[in-house]
């Protein structure tokens, strides 16, 4: 290799999880963890960046399980009475301005009650 290059892609990296040493997309202590921390910072807001002048509202730091998250933004849904998906990194995405909505929504829930 010459002087000036540089590592692109490589396989070996520090993916695994500490406590079962198994890859994160395959850890079972995730699975487990599904309650939210008291240190989580839940965040609420309304974006229109990159969607052509429409918004959506993004509800993002919600540590819950994938199936457990899509049963919140397919109640959240329901509730607002719009369209909406979940988003890799754990975002709920609901289409236009719903943040009032939701959060009433959120704070009402005793699963959901540490925000």
């Amino acid at each position: 290799m010459s002087g000036n290059s540089r590592l692109v892609y490589s396989t070996d990296s520090d993916n695994t999880c500490i406590t079962c040493e198994k890859p994160f997309r395959k850890c079972a202590c995730n699975k487990e963890q599904s309650k939210l921390s008291s240190t989580t910072a839940l965040n609420i807001y309304f974006e229109r960046k990159g969607r052509k002048g429409s918004g959506v509202t993004v509800i993002s730091g919600l540590l819950l399980s994938k199936k457990e998250l899509r049963k919140v933004a397919a109640n959240l849904k329901k509730h607002c009475g719009v369209g909406g998906s979940v988003k890799n990194n754990n975002n709920i995405e609901l289409q236009g301005d719903q943040k009032i909505k939701a959060e009433a929504y959120l704070s009402t829930h005793e699963h959901l009650q540490n925000l």
